[in-house]
Formats: C-alpha cells, structure tokens, sequence
C-alpha cells in the first residue's frame, strides 16, 4: 500500500538519503520523474522529496507504474537471505546429519534470533523446522539407498532410534522402515528480478514455481501434496539446481525455452492446455479463444481459462502469453504488472526475424 502518513514517508526519505541497510525491504520508493522504484540502499543519485512515493509492497510500487531499477534491483535484493542467514543455510547444507546450535551460530558471527525472525516471516517456517526438514529428507534418501534405520538415526544426530523415528513420521507420515518408495515433494526459494519464488520438485520434475506472494498458495500446496500423495520438505534436487539455472539465462534474456523435466500432476485436458501453452513462441501472445480453437474445442474458451489460471509451473508453462481478445492484460496469479513485465521482456529479448 501506498505510505500516506507524512511523518513515515519523511522517515523512510532520510532512510533512503543515509542509505540505511536495516529498512531494506520496510519500504520501495517510487520516483516520479524516472518511473523507478528502488529500496533504501540503492546508489543511484537520490531524487528530491517532492518526486517520491513510498510503498509497503514492491506489487504496489509496480501496480502504481514504476519498474524496478536497474541499481539496486528491489525485488531480488529487498528479499534475498541476508550474509548471515546465507551464511546458516549453508552451515545446514554442509551438515546435514547434525543439528546447528545457536552456539554454533554465535561462534560463526551469527545472531540466532536474528536468523529465527528472517526464516519465521520469509519461508513461513522456523529455523529449527528448516534443519530438522533438511535432516529427514537426507536420512530418507540413505533410508532407500538400503542403510538400517538405526544407523541413520545416529548417523543423522540423533540419540535414540524413537526419536528419530517420531521426527520422521511427522514430518513424512509413515515410520522410517516403512513405504520408502513413496515419493517427497522438495521445496526451496529463489530471488527473480520480479520478486521471490517458491520452487517444488520430485524426482520425476518440477512440480510448482510461484511467486511467494501468490493468492491462496497454501490452498496450492495442499492440493499438491494430495494430487501426488507425498508431503512438502525443504530441500534441493538436480531439477530444482537446473531450474535456477535456466531461470538466471531467461532472466538474463538469454535463455527462450526451458528444458527441465516437469511433474504436472491433472486431467487430460488441464495438461492438454498447459502443454499448449508451451506452443505459444516466446516473444507473442495468443488468446482463450485461439488456445480453444487449437485444442479443437473452440467452445471451450472458459475451460481452457480455467485450466489456465490452474497452472502451477509460473514462466517455464508460459501461462502469462495468454491475453484477452481484444488484446488486453487478462488475470495473472502473480499480478497484471509481473505479466506486463515478463511480456516486455521476452518482446524485447525475442530473435529478430
């Protein structure tokens, strides 16, 4: 939303002249004259008070027809993980069969209440439960591998085998001796240029990308987890680390197809859609009617809308090249100003004919 208090919007100013590190992400300051918006840290030279606004939201700032600058590139840095959270990340990733103290955190240069914070407001969970998911998933991956129970739960930190195994029934649903051919579902973040996504994949592909301020998401996540029977973890796989990849060369105006396996759990003709979708050459758009039309069921234009608007893979099944019939900006789950941006884009980047 749009700061109207002027006493605040005059303290973000003097935050945004300083360059104060600890508003980044409190605030995204729209500059009139430019068509900018930026967050506090930004280098570029400083506007003038009467030639700014100031938002709660990057969604707004772009709502409000400002584009993100080039400098201080708001919607990946307001977001991305601070060094020191970075920095916790990693010590989890490189430890994977042992828990993480705040003692340990200290002794790094890490402030653990600090690190609880970010995790509780940016990945929806605690520290704590980001370990523990990162644990379990490792020992289930040794669990099918053919390794005891008893030897990954020591393996993995653990003092007692019971303990080892509520932790892994809560979080799986079923004791560690059982069902190991049931699939998880991983889960990671990433920062975008047009804010930060959530990734889910399988061993099979990705399953879902969306930006982490999507509508109703949760709903998505249980309806996943339904569809494909297997519980959410956090987590990276190699199509997770590919589609980073392939995400940074699209971005970067490189990259104009994807080639990283999908897992896209639907009816027939959901995936008929979402598949026809992939049709829609990078760089145009194309309508419901069209899209209809091609799939031979020209009046079918609300179904095809339907199973549109329920595409889980954001950007790489290019649902946001689809427009109204008359050539206007129809709904996107991410917001009209995100599919404006990723239109221009991939306009702007497309292969001259």
């Amino acid at each position: 939303m749009r700061i109207t208090d002027q006493k605040q919007a005059d303290r973000y100013y003097e935050a945004l002249l300083n360059r104060e590190p600890s508003f980044v992400g409190t605030f995204f300051v729209g500059v009139k004259t430019t068509s900018i918006f930026c967050i506090a840290t930004c280098r570029a030279r400083k506007p003038k008070r009467e030639n700014v606004e100031f938002y709660t939201q990057f969604k707004d700032a772009m709502d409000a027809g400002f584009r993100p600058c080039k400098v201080c590139r708001p919607t990946e840095n307001a977001f991305e993980a601070p060094p020191e959270v970075q920095a916790a990340m990693h010590l989890v990733r490189d430890s994977t069969k042992t828990k993480i103290t705040d003692q340990q955190l200290r002794e790094a240069g890490i402030r653990p209440i600090f690190v609880r914070r970010w995790f509780n407001q940016h990945y929806g969970m605690t520290f704590q439960t980001f370990q523990r998911m990162f644990r379990i998933n490792h020992a289930f991956q040794e669990l099918k591998t053919g390794k005891t129970a008893t030897h990954t739960a020591l393996d993995s930190g653990y003092d007692s085998l019971s303990g080892f195994g509520y932790t892994f029934k809560k979080l799986l649903g079923h004791s560690p001796t059982l069902h190991l051919e049931n699939a998880v579902i991983l889960i990671d973040r990433l920062t975008t240029p047009i804010g930060p996504m959530f990734v889910c994949a399988t061993d099979e592909g990705i399953c879902l990308l969306e930006f982490v301020d999507r509508r109703m998401l949760e709903t998505e996540f249980e309806d996943l987890q339904r569809r494909l029977k297997a519980p959410i973890m956090a987590g990276e796989n190699a199509h997770i680390t590919q589609l980073k990849q392939e995400l940074e060369e699209y971005f970067l105006g490189s990259r104009t197809e994807f080639s990283v396996p999908l897992h896209t759990p639907g009816t027939d003709f959901q995936n008929g859609v979402w598949q026809m979708l992939g049709t829609i050459p990078y760089g145009e758009t194309a309508s419901y009617q069209e899209q209809a039309t091609r799939l031979n069921n020209p009046k079918a234009v609300r179904a095809v809308a339907r199973a549109n608007g329920m595409n889980r893979v954001a950007i790489v099944i290019p649902c946001h090249r689809v427009i109204g019939k008359d050539g206007s900006l129809t709904g996107y789950a991410g917001g009209l100003e995100r599919k404006r941006w990723l239109l221009d884009h991939e306009k702007s980047h497309a292969p001259k004919a």
